[in-house]
């Protein structure tokens, strides 16, 4: 297999790409010869390991620690550092990494005290010393754990294979090259940041600058001075258009942006609509999860329409089935049904579960994703929610939880909505609205937002169940967590 990081593994002699800007943390960087240099005596260290686990924290450190092991064929198992004590202990007792990797004086919970450490230094370089890459195309890259939301995290193995295929398609999708230079603030131990946001640049020989801390006016910082692309999850695009108002210079620096992604759920159609409006820049939708990397997205000559996250990827195969497993086969965006993937973007396996493995694909090879679907008729994907928390079956109609949501917020009154289902006897299942209300003090009444919803949608999409909560429960990532809302 040719190396993932062609730009890099060509820096080690000083090649070509050695003096270009590769990763910038901060005031922190560095360029390829000294990433390439810097990861050397990393890779060296970890090299007969089978697997590192790495402390993921938003630093140079971790991209220096993940890019190393990866490089010396070792498969990474990125550790979240606002991981509790319990979930750590389950991830290193079912993964068993041989040591972890962190920066020089970082703390570490007393769950990682029984591992071997190695501090990983970027200022300890040592030119020359970066082995080849020669890992097969089916060895494990990283094992990356799920949220756990029904039950303890399983261990998504993530093939090199995977990783290429994603990264090379999104290229084609993005017109992605080495000239760009992305911006984001994501954490990094998940796909988005960490997969997209940090090792697609390096494969493309282009660059990331990193945040560290997502604000509104780093962004305007970066991407006025040089950066192309913006990755984020919809709560920064939020807190994006909710600025566009008081920042001019940020709609200034968006507008001039060759790229703006959001991904890791759906982001609101106000919002994609205030942005456009001040900046004439569309945001790009993608749809992904860890155990298939990306799927689908809107292609940067394509059409960005809210709500849609475009066509399957290159290489990727989809469709749509009914609960009895038949295919869906109208292109009406109407009809309901459960997204399976097939491809070269699949993960592997679930770690030590080879039963969740089994009962995750079809017999024929497609991935149950969980994620309900409608596709328009020129074939475009709209995600309406999840199977288990987001598909509403009511009076005989299956309704997708996101379209009622988008339409709540479309709302003068509504901040933030969620959507849920609980159970009728007349009914199967009556439609929840958890709202944050943009005025506490005077808060929309159930039968206006009713109202609302009916005239947009369908009247039998209307909620009939009306919450008013002072905040949505979120994960790292941004998206909320219905559960928490079903047992509130």
């Amino acid at each position: 297999m040719s190396s993932l990081f062609p730009a890099l593994t060509d820096s080690r002699a000083g090649g070509p790409a050695a003096g270009r800007p590769a990763l910038r943390f901060g005031e922190r960087s560095l360029t390829y010869g000294e990433l390439a240099a810097a990861a050397g005596p990393v890779a060296g260290a970890v090299r007969e390991a089978r697997r590192v686990a790495v402390w993921a924290t938003p630093t140079l450190e971790t991209a220096v620690a993940v890019t190393a092991a990866l490089l010396a064929g070792v498969t990474v198992v990125p550790l979240n550092p606002k991981s509790g004590g319990k979930e750590l202990g389950h991830i290193l007792s079912d993964s068993t990494p041989d040591l972890v990797l962190a920066a020089p004086g970082q703390e570490l919970p007393e769950a990682l005290a029984g591992l071997p450490r190695l501090d990983v230094d970027p200022a300890d370089r040592a030119p020359g010393t970066l082995p080849g890459d020669s890992a097969g195309d089916e060895d494990p890259a990283l094992v990356v754990y799920t949220s756990g939301t029904t039950g303890p995290p399983k261990g998504a193995v993530i093939p090199r294979r995977a990783i290429a295929t994603t990264l090379d398609a999104l290229a084609d999708a993005w017109q992605w090259t080495g000239d760009d230079v992305l911006v984001h603030g994501l954490p990094l131990f998940h796909v988005h940041g960490l997969v997209l946001g940090v090792l697609g640049p390096l494969r493309r020989g282009g660059s990331v600058r990193h945040l560290g801390r997502f604000t509104t006016r780093g962004v305007t910082r970066e991407l006025s001075t040089g950066a192309t692309m913006l990755f984020g999850v919809p709560t920064m695009y939020h807190r994006v258009a909710e600025s566009l108002s008081t920042e001019p210079e940020l709609a200034t620096a968006l507008a001039g942006a060759r790229l703006l992604v959001s991904g890791s759920a759906a982001l609101p159609v106000h919002d994609h609509e205030r942005i456009a409006a001040a900046t004439g820049r569309r945001v790009v939708e993608r749809y992904g999860m860890t155990e298939t990397l990306m799927n689908t997205s809107v292609r940067a000559d394509g059409e960005a329409r809210p709500g849609t996250v475009g066509v399957p990827l290159p290489g990727v195969e989809l469709r749509l089935v009914e609960e009895d497993g038949s295919p869906v086969t109208a292109y009406d965006g109407e009809t309901v049904g459960e997204i399976q993937v097939r491809g070269p973007n699949l993960f592997t396996e679930y770690l030590n579960r080879p039963d969740a493995t089994a009962g995750a694909f079809t017999a024929d090879g497609w991935f149950r994703t969980g994620d309900m679907a409608v596709r328009d008729a020129d074939g475009c994907v709209r995600i309406v929610g999840r199977k288990a928390t987001d598909l509403i079956k009511s009076g005989g109609y299956k309704i997708g939880a996101g379209e009622i949501e988008n339409a709540l917020l479309e709302h003068p009154g509504v901040r933030e909505a969620a959507v849920t289902g609980e159970p009728d006897a007349d009914l199967g299942e009556l439609i929840v609205a958890w709202i944050v209300p943009a005025n506490p003090q005077s808060p929309p009444a159930l039968e206006e937002l009713a109202d609302h919803v009916a005239h947009r949608l369908a009247p039998h999409k209307r909620p009939r169940v009306l919450h008013h909560l002072t905040s949505l429960p979120r994960n790292d990532m941004g998206k909320i967590m219905k559960r928490a809302l079903r047992h509130d």
